[in-house]
């Protein structure tokens, strides 16, 4: 039984949710982190240092860092599928980590601030310069994602795979923040065909908070 500690208003559980699901695997899922609390204490400090969500243990196995997680559950669970979402070949694979990464480090940050300030903050304690600067980092970062996504149905390859995960998860955040946006004909059409996929369900349905 593989256990998974993370509350799913979190972008970084969310993913590691919908990985599971689209691998068709059993999760025990415990609300953590936020108002839930359990992050801070012994045990879930022994397996997870930085007391932060999600964590994932498989065994005696423990994970934290949510594209980690997604990796490990599509190399050890989904390489024997008939379209494997972890890349066998190196080029492939190392474009998707490549992507995962500019994830991680690049666009969420860039949008992190209009998102707490949007949906995570009272109205009167908003600062728009806050969502301002965030709106002006995230223009070019979904422009180049839309550059990129032209002509592909996918963010490597020709198959849904484990970049399109974390990344689609982003644009989840940002569409479903009260901004205007530019128009992202190639992101849009990557995200609706990504949405429509039963593995999303309670993912990218899901409201914000």
């Amino acid at each position: 039984m593989l256990r998974l500690w993370g509350r799913t208003s979190s972008i970084n559980v969310r993913k590691v949710v919908w990985c599971a699901q689209e691998l068709g695997l059993t999760v025990q899922r415990t609300d953590a982190g936020g108002h839930f609390g359990l992050v801070q204490e012994d045990d879930y400090l022994r397996l997870n240092p930085n007391g932060l969500v999600p964590l994932l243990q498989d065994g005696d196995l423990a994970l934290w860092e949510s594209n980690v997680i997604v990796r490990y559950l599509c190399a050890r669970y989904g390489a024997d599928r008939p379209a494997p979402p972890y890349p066998q070949d190196l080029a492939e694979r190392f474009t998707a980590e490549k992507w995962m990464d500019w994830q991680q480090t690049t666009v969420n940050p860039a949008g992190r601030h209009a998102f707490l300030q949007l949906i995570r903050t009272p109205p009167g304690q908003r600062q728009q310069a806050l969502v301002d600067a965030s709106v002006t980092q995230m223009q070019p970062l979904l422009e180049r994602l839309d550059r990129h996504l032209e002509g592909r149905d996918h963010m490597v390859g020709t198959r849904f795979g484990m970049a399109d995960i974390p990344l689609a998860c982003e644009v989840h955040r940002w569409f479903g923040l009260p901004l205007a946006r530019p128009v992202l004909p190639n992101v849009e059409r990557w995200y609706a065909g990504l949405a429509a996929r039963s593995g999303a369900v309670g993912v990218l349905d899901q409201s914000l908070s």
